[in-house]
């Protein structure tokens, strides 16, 4: 039994009471492996691990019944687990630091003798802002036709085609056969319905054989993933063909270029600690990398694509929907937005970034990766 767990170390190990263990025996949502010589439960290392998801989809506030179905799912093995979970923590950290910024400003109101309104108030605290938030990605984040027209003609003539860390299916080719992989619960609920079929998985273990799809792609998502080298080692496993939108980290320049970074957060440059090359990135793929220059109405809200449109940093559903912010902290975050606030309504912006107005795009160290 050396390899096993009493109910009571489990217990012990897990914060629940060895009753909480006896019930979810009992309805068949964690059944142990075996017994003791006396009859009691024993757990093996699968179990613990079984109870690890449980215990953590519970504590997110699912009901035993929703546990038990993702749990019991067959096509979700530990890792998806992990990274599902992954994502639905995220999300609920986003959701807090929202409710936070928003008591802020009704405590900074306040400290100025100004009374919000019960409807303002009731957004703060309400379900209002939680439909915001919820609705802030696909609010703000959308396909750009022309960098998609750059994506969809590296694909070249590829007929099949694998979307991986997909979100919400923005870029995904209307007239391929697309698959998509997705490992946040939250992005896979807010696929559009006729979007893509979509696999809870992780990048850096695709479920599929080699040379299964004749493409693969991958769009602003590698930042997220926990092994990038390993994510585009499988994308080069899994197709023939691979295509990576992501950005270059080794310029300094660009970062100096971008007066957002530049002069505002320059916390963004700790984000980068550790990032691969853009030599290991395109090394990993056996590819090429192209500057992608953001053209200045970008469609797609990601972190660079308003650098023409200063005041939309100031919007706080454009920044939720954004990673980098929620990564710097909220305390860079509120310094840098009253920043950039006070240097709007002076002119100060405008003097320092007035040869930017003649611009179309920009280059901002995105990179399209093509093997």
């Amino acid at each position: 039994m050396t390899e096993h767990l009493t109910v009571g170390r489990v217990a012990e190990l897990a914060g629940v009471s060895v009753r909480t263990l006896h019930h979810y025996d009992e309805i068949g949502l964690l059944e142990p492996s075996t017994r003791t010589a006396a009859g009691h439960r024993a757990y093996s290392a699968g179990d613990v691990e079984r109870l690890r998801e449980v215990l953590a989809y519970r504590r997110l506030g699912f009901g035993l019944r929703e546990i038990a179905d993702l749990v019991d799912d067959p096509t979700t093995d530990a890792v998806a687990h992990l990274c599902r979970l992954r994502g639905l923590l995220m999300d609920q950290r986003d959701r807090a630091a929202a409710m936070v910024a928003a008591i802020d400003r009704e405590l900074e109101a306040r400290a100025m003798g100004i009374r919000t309104t019960p409807e303002e108030q009731l957004t703060v605290f309400g379900g209002q802002l939680y439909d915001a938030i919820g609705s802030a990605y696909p609010a703000t984040r959308r396909t750009d036709p022309r960098i998609a027209a750059r994506v969809w003609d590296a694909l070249g003539d590829a007929r099949t085609v694998l979307n991986v860390g997909a979100g919400t299916g923005s870029y995904e080719p209307p007239d391929r056969d697309v698959t998509a992989v997705e490992p946040s619960a939250v992005m896979r609920a807010q696929r559009p319905v006729g979007a893509a079929p979509c696999v809870a998985a992780a990048a850096e273990r695709l479920p599929f054989e080699d040379q299964s799809f004749d493409a693969a792609m991958a769009v602003s998502t590698v930042h997220h993933w926990s092994d990038p080298v390993a994510g585009l080692r499988e994308m080069r496993r899994v197709a023939r063909r691979v295509v990576v939108f992501t950005y270059d980290a080794d310029d300094i320049g660009w970062r100096q270029r971008f007066w957002l970074t530049r002069d505002y957060l320059p916390e963004f440059g700790d984000l980068l600690v550790g990032w691969p090359s853009l030599a290991d990135l395109t090394h990993a793929i056996g590819g090429r990398a192209e500057p992608l220059l953001v053209p200045w109405d970008c469609a797609d809200g990601f972190f660079e694509a308003h650098w023409r449109r200063p005041e939309a940093y100031l919007d706080e559903r454009v920044r939720r929907a954004v990673s980098v912010w929620t990564r710097v902290g909220s305390q860079a975050e509120q310094r840098a937005v009253s920043t950039l606030a006070a240097d709007l309504r002076s002119g100060r912006w405008a003097e320092r970034n007035r040869d930017l107005v003649a611009l179309d795009a920009a280059e901002l160290g995105l990179r399209l990766l093509v093997a």
